[in-house]
């Protein structure tokens, strides 16, 4: 199992920008903004079993160069040959490759969905790869909640002294999984629709950042996300 360095920005000081930022498309039917995501809609998350989970049928936010819109509205990628099938390997498909190369949201497709097995309030993010290269990720994503299309002002924290890589690699075809528990109290909070992600706070502007509708609306207090993960399972047990 890797670990990984905590990194020395504060995750406290994008709460607001990236709140204020991702909420701006809340009111459309595009994710990440026009000028990040045009053809990308935001779809519901939709129960999955808690093994590894199957990127297709999943849509929520595909980047406009990885794929186009359906007939239903909602944008689907086709991702490039995985080449080396999840593995670390040299080149351009490897973990050192993806060490140097951060991931751009334009070959990402990012998605929520719903653990079957798991608590009400958790869901998971799945961030795809659709490039042909290896590319690295931040070690979680920042995720934000939003009610109506109006930020709630609350950002998930993630796990602190962490140490290791310098970055999570994804490979070619390949999804890394993030759990997000939105009430790990079961304090009161207020409730959200959706949730705001940005995959990768170090290397994207928050324009990248995408709204994921939630079909089952749930209350919002103390949230926590997971570390990146190659499985549901593991993303689940990453808190």
């Amino acid at each position: 199992m890797r670990t990984y360095r905590l990194r020395t920005t504060a995750l406290a000081t994008a709460t607001a920008g990236l709140a204020l930022a991702l909420t701006a498309c809340g009111g459309s039917d595009s994710a990440g903004g026009p000028a990040a995501n045009p053809a990308a809609t935001k779809s519901a998350d939709k129960p999955v079993s808690t093994g590894t989970v199957t990127p297709s049928g999943e849509g929520a936010s595909a980047a406009p160069s990885a794929g186009k819109a359906t007939g239903n509205g909602t944008a689907t990628a086709t991702p490039a040959k995985a080449g080396s099938g999840g593995r670390a390997t040299g080149g351009t498909t490897g973990d050192s490759y993806a060490y140097t190369h951060p991931c751009s949201a334009r070959n990402l497709t990012v998605k929520v969905t719903s653990p079957t097995g798991a608590p009400a309030t958790v869901r998971v993010i799945t961030v795809t790869n659709n490039g042909s290269t290896s590319c690295g990720l931040d070690y979680f994503p920042t995720v934000g909640f939003s009610a109506k299309g109006s930020a709630l002002g609350l950002q998930a924290t993630a796990p602190g002294g962490l140490g290791g890589a310098p970055a999570y690699p994804v490979h070619p075809g390949a999804t890394a999984y993030a759990a997000v528990d939105l009430n790990p109290s079961g304090g009161n909070g207020p409730v959200a629709d959706e949730v705001n992600v940005l995959a990768d706070k170090e290397h994207m502007p928050n324009a990248d950042g995408v709204s994921l509708r939630l079909t089952k609306p749930g209350s919002v207090a103390d949230p926590k996300v997971g570390l990146y993960r190659t499985t549901t399972r593991d993303a689940l047990s990453a808190f």
